[in-house]
């Protein structure tokens, strides 16, 4: 069963007027991935000023990421930056997210057949 982590941040990348998914759109594009068909398994803070990311493109890679901005600054996550983007695909199974990386990955296939 996908996470409801994964649900929500893959909504909020695909439809939110927030700043920091309006950039990080933008950032992945920059990266060759369609956020529209890109899935979020994961975006967590770990400082104050970045996030730890791992998205699944929709060719099946996996990449994980630092993200990072200004979190204090009012519109601080305008200016965010990747930086550590990898290709994990062959070794995403191995760690704290193999589970819920797998669970999306099956979500993720689930919904490009039923559409």
């Amino acid at each position: 069963m996908v996470s409801g982590i994964v649900v929500q941040y893959t909504g909020l990348l695909r439809t939110s007027d927030q700043d920091l998914w309006i950039r990080l759109r933008e950032l992945l594009r920059g990266q060759g991935l369609n956020p529209n068909r890109t899935v979020v398994v994961d975006l967590l803070q770990e400082g104050p000023d970045h996030e730890d990311g791992r998205v699944i493109a929709e060719d099946g890679k996996v990449y994980r990421f630092t993200l990072f901005y200004d979190q204090s600054a009012e519109h601080g996550a305008r200016r965010a930056y990747l930086h550590g983007w990898t290709d994990i695909t062959d070794s995403w199974r191995i760690g704290s997210l193999a589970t819920r990386t797998a669970d999306a990955v099956a979500w993720m296939t689930g919904c490009t057949e039923s559409s």
